[in-house]
């Protein structure tokens, strides 16, 4: 990713923090065999002399949307304060396979990160998978529809928890795999279309700062579906 085009993708910024556009499809950091990651092009942002903002949370790599940056040890270290205790507001919006049978609800189902070992005649690697269990971690989404067509709806989604693929594994377990879903769904689809994005987040560092909000664009591959529920553009 170039400089401009990452400057591009910038939707706030101060002199704590940056929320950014990320791609879908950029991996935020370094893992595994991934080797092309976002942090690669924060230097981007920086101003000479000054240290690189660094992630002040996660987002998959094929999920879209509104992600923070914190540009000083104390916004990082203030951000991982309210991620934690659910300060910052988060939320999303996907197209799913499926209608839930209720408009709006909540889905309270605790997740399991599960391994699975490498095989001697299998894969070179672990890897893992996440699953609903109630020996997991709580895990809490609430969703509304926004509207239908197709048999697929436009789903809002605020997560009150901070789980891998909380969302991902919660609208398959509702019986709505999120559409382009590589791993959740019914069957395997190779990664790079999931129609999930990080809309809007909201916060505010302490009392003597102001509100921050921010709003990402709807990325190009969610459109058209997006448009076949109902929405009718930014």
């Amino acid at each position: 990713m170039t400089a401009d085009r990452l400057r591009a993708r910038v939707l706030h910024r101060d002199a704590l923090c940056f929320v950014i556009d990320k791609p879908a499809g950029l991996a935020v950091h370094k893992a595994g065999r991934i080797t092309d990651h976002l942090e690669l092009y924060l230097p981007h942002l920086a101003e000479p002399g000054e240290e690189p903002p660094k992630l002040a949370h996660r987002l998959d790599r094929d999920t879209a949307g509104c992600l923070v940056l914190g540009r000083t040890p104390w916004a990082l270290k203030r951000f991982g304060q309210m991620f934690a205790a659910g300060h910052v507001g988060k939320t999303y919006w996907a197209v799913a396979d499926g209608i839930p049978e209720s408009d709006s609800g909540v889905i309270d189902l605790p997740l399991l990160k599960k391994i699975e070992p490498k095989s001697p005649l299998g894969a070179a690697r672990s890897s893992w998978t996440i699953l609903p269990d109630p020996a997991g971690q709580p895990a809490v989404t609430e969703y509304r529809v926004l509207g239908t067509g197709n048999g697929r709806s436009w789903l809002e989604l605020r997560p009150r928890t901070g789980r891998t693929h909380q969302i991902r594994v919660h609208c398959a377990a509702i019986g709505c795999p999120l559409l382009g879903e590589p791993f959740y769904g019914p069957e395997r689809r190779p990664p790079g279309n999931l129609h999930l994005l990080s809309r809007s987040i909201a916060f505010r560092m302490a009392f003597e700062y102001a509100p921050v909000s921010a709003v990402a664009p709807v990325p190009d591959h969610m459109r058209d579906a997006l448009s076949a529920c109902g929405w009718q553009g930014e």
